[in-house]
């Protein structure tokens, strides 16, 4: 069974670790509407997608 030889350091651990910090989602503008939504994602206000209504309100 591998085991580590030396005990990881806080710093190199946190450097390992800086991937999973949360981030803001990437917005953009809802050509439709305006709004800002989500990148490929449905628009939540208006519904559309591509051009196209996928969700009726």
């Amino acid at each position: 069974m591998a085991v580590p030889k030396r005990r990881t350091s806080k710093s190199k651990k946190l450097k390992r670790r800086t991937h999973q910090k949360l981030t803001l989602p990437n917005l953009s503008e809802c050509p439709n509407c305006g709004e800002m939504r989500k990148n490929h994602h449905v628009c939540p206000s208006c519904g559309y997608y591509n051009g196209k209504e996928v969700v009726s309100e």
